[in-house]
């Protein structure tokens, strides 16, 4: 298992940001052949990560690959390319619906890579659930920009108007077990509102946020990693329902309140979580 508390896009046309991203603290990276590269940089864009992606040297990183539309001059390109370039997932855009992932499932052959996909449009979020359970789907990745483009939306800081979206991607995930990820925060000078933002999508369940800039980091960083008072509850949870267990009474209480089953699952989680952010701080610094 690998941590993506921190999903770092960047562009895939900057060859100075590509080699940026082998010493950045992210645990995943984008390399974006889509938003970020203008058409007239596309194919070149495409030449430069995907032999960024060859030459590797980005250590525990995770590293995907946001290819363009099927729909576009370059998305059938794009998918081959980076398939050939064999990065950890390739991040298909626009996606609608679960046929999007199979025709990508399909050109994959017998190559080990993610597939992810954005959900970003009206119909992807009534499709959430089709999508997660589409086969080999790795994760979902919130494009909170389109979509509030396309709702027609007014952004605010509660995030209200997009909140049936982000809910029923997370429930989504959460019932096929794939990973979901948070959506950018714009403001990217604005260490305060991204940690607000931050930890709304963690209390949501969010695995992680994706950031649009490297000094948004060490906050995604932080917000979540599970903090020393979660880990010391969890590990005092764990050992008072297995004291109960053992003594045959069947009832835990910690601080006052019942342990049950439940909560030990969630308290192992924690710790296994604590234990996979741990271990890729310990590849990357090896």
């Amino acid at each position: 298992m690998h941590p993506y508390r921190s999903v770092l896009y960047m562009p895939g046309s900057n060859a100075r940001a590509l080699e940026k991203a082998r010493s950045l603290d992210a645990d995943a990276l984008i390399l974006d052949l889509e938003d970020a590269v203008a058409p007239e940089q596309k194919l070149a864009a495409r030449g430069l990560v995907c032999e960024a992606v060859r030459a590797g040297g980005f250590g525990a990183r995770r590293v995907l690959i946001r290819i363009n539309g099927a729909d576009t001059d370059w998305g059938a390109d794009d998918l081959a390319a980076a398939i050939a370039a064999k990065p950890h997932g390739i991040l298909l855009p626009k996606v609608d619906d679960a046929e999007d992932i199979a025709r990508a499932a399909a050109r994959l052959g017998d190559a080990e890579i993610g597939l992810w996909a954005m959900m970003e449009t009206p119909l992807a979020i009534l499709n959430a659930a089709r999508i997660a359970a589409a086969p080999g789907v790795q994760g979902l990745v919130m494009g909170t920009n389109d979509l509030v483009k396309d709702l027609g939306a007014t952004p605010g800081a509660a995030r209200s108007q997009i909140m049936t979206a982000l809910s029923l991607c997370l429930l989504a995930a959460r019932a096929h077990g794939v990973l979901c990820i948070d959506g950018v925060y714009n403001a990217f000078r604005d260490e305060g509102g991204l940690r607000a933002e931050c930890l709304q999508g963690r209390d949501m369940g969010f695995d992680g946020k994706t950031l649009i800039h490297p000094a948004q980091l060490a906050i995604a960083n932080d917000v979540f990693a599970p903090d020393p008072d979660q880990l010391a509850l969890a590990k005092r949870q764990i050992e008072a329902h297995a004291a109960a267990l053992a003594a045959g009474t069947g009832v835990a209480v910690v601080d006052g309140k019942i342990v049950e089953n439940l909560h030990v699952v969630t308290a192992k989680n924690l710790l296994a979580r604590a234990e996979m952010i741990a271990k890729r701080a310990k590849d990357a610094q090896g």
